[in-house]
């Protein structure tokens, strides 16, 4: 199990169908002690119910675009646990008519919003994390993205220039806190019916897509992203950090 003795956090979790459930599925299986993240205080019990299978595994809710509540998250979880191992950044949102409409007419709130959300709140974790000292030497921070970062697709919008600006942060984080040991990542996964992505307009046709086009001609699943992130926090990705790591069947390879 190449887990075994580490605690992760896993920041984010919505529901079974979640690539962060997924996350969490692989790193317990891989021996990871959990904990969880959460957004809103009146979805606990759902969420609690959501993480029983994970042991005595704890969830705080924390809006991480506040530091404040940052600072506490990072406060608490070093008061019970001690330092942790790793965390997964699973964060992200915008608003639906800036996904809907053409991107032009983003809003400046709305961009304003799914950058502070979607790519600041990695450096907002990441600081806060050093400065209280919650990270062991040799953690690993991984955060997700997608393809639509680098290429124009139809719905994905603002948070197409959100995730862009979350994965230069990763190489900036990554120098940052390479001196300590610490590693910066992210996998960029492709396509999943997740919650968020009924967000995006014609989304199942962006899954047909794949299917036909992907050297593997299918669709990936949570599982196997989490197997993904799994890998990177572990040891055995201990000369890996400032990437982007596609877990996407290949697909981000092809010319058309």
């Amino acid at each position: 199990m190449i887990l075994k003795g580490k605690t992760i956090l896993i920041m984010g979790i919505r529901n079974k169908w979640s690539i962060a459930y997924g996350v969490a599925k692989s790193a317990y299986h891989q021996g990871a002690k959990l904990i969880f993240t959460f957004m809103g205080e009146e979805n606990r019990e759902k969420i609690e119910e959501l993480i029983s299978e994970f042991g005595n595994a704890k969830a705080y809710a924390c809006d991480a675009s506040k530091d404040e509540e940052l600072v506490v998250l990072f406060s608490t979880i070093k008061k019970e646990y001690g330092k942790i191992d790793g965390i997964l950044h699973s964060i992200a949102h915008a608003n639906t008519e800036d996904l809907r409409n053409d991107f032009i007419n983003t809003s400046k709130e709305g961009f304003a919003h799914a950058n502070d959300v979607s790519a600041y709140s990695l450096v907002a974790v990441a600081r806060i994390a050093r400065d209280l000292t919650v990270l062991n030497e040799n953690a690993s921070l991984v955060a997700l993205t997608y393809y639509g970062s680098t290429k124009v697709l139809a719905g994905y919008n603002v948070m197409g220039v959100a995730k862009a600006a979350l994965e230069c942060s990763i190489r900036y984080l990554a120098d940052n806190l390479g001196p300590m040991g610490i590693r910066v990542n992210a996998i960029s996964a492709g396509p999943i019916k997740t919650l968020s992505a009924k967000g995006i307009k014609d989304f199942n046709t962006i899954l047909d897509v794949i299917e036909e086009k992907a050297p593997l001609r299918r669709n990936v699943t949570t599982s196997e992203v989490g197997d993904s992130v799994a890998f990177l926090l572990s040891n055995m990705a201990s000369a890996i950090t400032g990437q982007i790591i596609y877990a996407d069947n290949g697909y981000n390879i092809m010319g058309i």
